[in-house]
């Protein structure tokens, strides 16, 4: 890896995520009814530990792979090739539609469980621009695949080195 992908596109996160975050809680803790008497805990330190992992949220869209960093107790940093990704979808609920966001779902090659998604991004500003921009550099990564790009002349490089080795171990047997 002789060339660092450059960073593309950033994508920021609407900062309603940290209210809706709390209203889901809460409406969890309503539905499974023992969880009633834990509201008022969690409405005390819920926006404390929301705010942390809203502080944290990162998202990135370099020329080969799209980087995701989230977390505050569990810290999770997943990078996802671009030539993996199968599909980008929209998720929007009636709770999301209430504070104006959307849910962008990331499948990739390998995926195992139907309906699964490897990559959950909930509130990112300007969502479809964002996802028009990582299908078409996912494009661009898949067609240049096959003619040259800047890491194969040194892939190149090294594989005519290794049959110059080759043929120099044939010619001593």
């Amino acid at each position: 890896m002789a060339n660092k992908a450059k960073i593309l596109a950033t994508a920021e996160f609407n900062p309603d995520m940290k209210r809706y975050l709390l209203i889901n809680g809460i409406l969890v803790l309503v539905a499974t009814i023992v969880g009633i008497v834990l509201i008022p805990i969690w409405a005390i330190l819920a926006p404390i530990f929301i705010q942390k992992y809203f502080d944290r949220l990162h998202c990135e869209l370099t020329t080969r792979s799209l980087r995701f960093e989230k977390g505050f107790i569990f810290h999770v940093e997943r990078t996802i090739p671009l030539d993996k990704i199968q599909d980008l979808t929209f998720k929007e609920g009636p709770l999301l539609k209430a504070f104006g966001l959307n849910v962008l779902k990331i499948e990739t090659a390998g995926n195992t469980g139907q309906g699964m998604s490897d990559l959950t991004l909930i509130g990112i500003i300007d969502a479809a621009n964002f996802r028009n921009m990582v299908l078409n550099q996912r494009d661009n990564v898949t067609e240049n695949r096959g003619t040259a790009t800047t890491d194969q002349p040194d892939t190149l490089e090294v594989l005519k080195e290794i049959r110059d080795s080759l043929k120099n171990i044939e010619a001593k047997i």
